[in-house]
């Protein structure tokens, strides 16, 4: 079972919450009773495996895309959902 809290919980109790994900815990924060992001220990060994690639953007384009642009046609995307 994963741990949730919320995120004024979060806010207000910031050391603590600091504190067990240090001892190795981590935690699904909620906003709305909506997942918003996951708070989990650092792998300091780097061990925790390898990045899988989703898109490779150079075959799109030669070269990639600037991060600056991917997040402007991302959020521009986001926009016409809503």
């Amino acid at each position: 079972m994963e741990n949730l809290v919320g995120l004024k919980e979060l806010r207000q109790n910031m050391d603590s919450y600091a504190r067990k994900v240090q001892k190795g815990q981590s935690f699904v924060v909620l906003k709305q009773s909506k997942p918003l992001f996951r708070i989990t220990p650092l792998d300091i060994c780097g061990d925790e495996g390898e990045w899988e690639t989703l898109i490779d953007f150079t075959k799109i384009r030669k070269g990639g895309i600037a991060a600056e642009e991917l997040l402007k046609r991302l959020k521009a995307l986001d926009r016409k959902k809503k």
